[in-house]
């Protein structure tokens, strides 16, 4: 598999070999829904909690008498029927939403990630990319200068100066190899990865 050499101007200047293992793969719909789906998952917090109705504050007294009144019979004023009462199955703060997705499978769906975006032009390689000192403008104008809007950079070293410069744009994240998620994968329009991280990629997914 070749894959697209762009240089400062975002120009694809040659090709540049790839594994056929991480970009020539079958693109599986279900399991790369599959992952995207477990990696929100993983990443929800079940902080949220209700109340039952022995937990919401009100009073036993009995809201009227048993009979006589034509209304439905009602003993306390928490049931889960009434406004301002307990819920039935409420929401628990330990609650847990976590998916389990073999290495198997998430390196499988990795690959197919990235061989449906090198088929779909939507990723290319370069040297390297690096700012000479941590300012958003000279990683903007850079970027800029490449016809890049919406884009995931995948580098082999992220050092201070570029995480700096590029943690403040808004359609751009900056990561390593081991950082690299399906859902940015998915995100971004544009995947740029450096040379370098195509060995560390291939030596973790392929």
């Amino acid at each position: 598999m070749q894959l697209e050499l762009l240089n400062a101007q975002g120009e694809a200047t040659s090709k540049v070999d790839a594994p056929d293992t991480l970009f020539a793969r079958d693109y599986n719909e279900a399991l790369v829904h599959q992952i995207v789906v477990a990696f929100q998952a993983n990443a929800r917090q079940g902080t949220r909690a209700q109340l039952d109705r022995a937990e919401v504050r009100h009073t036993t007294k009995k809201p009227w008498r048993q009979k006589g009144t034509g209304r439905a019979r009602a003993g306390m004023s928490s049931s889960p029927l009434w406004r301002g009462g307990g819920r039935i199955f409420p929401n628990s703060p330990d609650e847990n939403f976590t998916q389990k997705v073999n290495k198997k499978m998430y390196r499988a769906g990795m690959a197919a990630i990235f061989s449906q975006l090198a088929r779909e032009g939507r990723l290319a390689v370069i040297d390297s990319i690096e700012v000479d000192s941590p300012k958003t403008k000279l990683f903007a104008a850079k970027l800029k200068a490449m016809g890049l809007d919406s884009v995931l950079v995948i580098s082999d070293q992220v050092d201070d100066n570029l995480l700096l410069a590029s943690r403040n744009l808004r359609n751009v994240l900056v990561v390593e190899p081991r950082h690299a998620d399906p859902l940015s994968l998915v995100y971004y329009k544009k995947v740029l990865v450096t040379k370098a991280a195509i060995e560390q990629l291939k030596e973790m997914l392929a």
